[in-house]
């Protein structure tokens, strides 16, 4: 990358960091994106003083050059595959593949998300759909185990959406203190939904990526790790992820393959 087309990415990430930009009303088609670099790091990078700012950056990076406009264009719909491994609380680990579909709603608790789940003893699917959660096995529906409808809840509203999307969501940020884990300088901030569920995100003061996030329920406290981001359609996305419930690892997500933007049946989260 030349310094003039370095010189244009500063430029472009600091009027949107700044401008903290609310909805756009373009329907005009996002702007190239650039060859990404593995880590961007703008020179000179500003230090950012309020979490409207550390999210807009966030925002920013992750739909490169237009933010929200570029996330919102590309993310109407998900295509996801790849495998999990499960731990339970006994230490027993089973392992499976998954398939995710969704059609992006105006905000999270109007998606429609659906996972479908293969274990080697087991194949059921988990629907998200007007705020609720059902099961579909051999196209009926069925009551989940709250274990199960909890933990694929969590998934949603205490993913990376709840920062990517908090405008949307009708969220409230507050700004923690910067810490530094294992030398690694972070912003860190609270987002709070119009349910109280909060969720604490650790971004990156280099890259603006978030690296981790945590949150607390029913007294355990769990924290989620991101790894091997890359770009997928101009997006970026971490195709690992770990989670850990009271430092104990409880879950490894492993993603295969995530397109955006393809036409996905809306029978899939209807049960025949």
């Amino acid at each position: 990358m030349t310094p003039f087309s370095r010189s244009i990415r500063a430029f472009c990430f600091l009027s949107l960091v700044f401008a903290v930009t609310g909805y756009s009303q373009t329907d005009n088609k996002p702007a190239p994106t650039p060859t990404p670099t593995p880590v961007p790091v703008v020179k000179g990078q500003p230090k950012l003083s309020t979490a409207d700012q550390v999210a807009e950056a966030v925002i920013g990076w992750y739909g490169f050059p237009t933010g929200r406009v570029q996330l919102n264009q590309i993310r109407k719909t998900t295509f996801e595959r790849g495998k999990t491994k499960v731990t339970d609380p006994e230490g027993h680990i089973e392992n499976a593949t998954y398939q995710r579909f969704v059609i992006r709603g105006e905000a999270l608790n109007k998606e429609r998300i659906r996972l479908d789940q293969e274990f080697p003893s087991a194949r059921y699917s988990l629907v998200y759909k007007d705020d609720q959660i059902f099961g579909i096995y051999n196209n009926t529906r069925f009551t989940p185990r709250q274990d199960a409808s909890s933990a694929f809840e969590s998934q949603i509203v205490h993913g990376l959406e709840a920062l990517l999307r908090y405008k949307e969501n009708d969220s409230k940020l507050e700004l923690g203190e910067r810490e530094k884990v294992m030398g690694v300088d972070y912003y860190v901030v609270t987002v709070t939904d119009k349910k109280d569920r909060k969720t604490r995100f650790y971004v990156s003061a280099k890259s603006y990526r978030v690296m981790m996030l945590t949150y607390e329920e029913g007294g355990i406290k769990y924290r989620r790790k991101f790894y091997d981001y890359n770009y997928a359609q101009g997006t970026l996305v971490p195709f690992r992820s770990v989670l850990y419930a009271n430092d104990k690892i409880i879950e490894e997500v492993d993603v295969g393959t995530i397109t955006f933007g393809q036409k996905v049946d809306e029978d899939l989260f209807n049960p025949s």
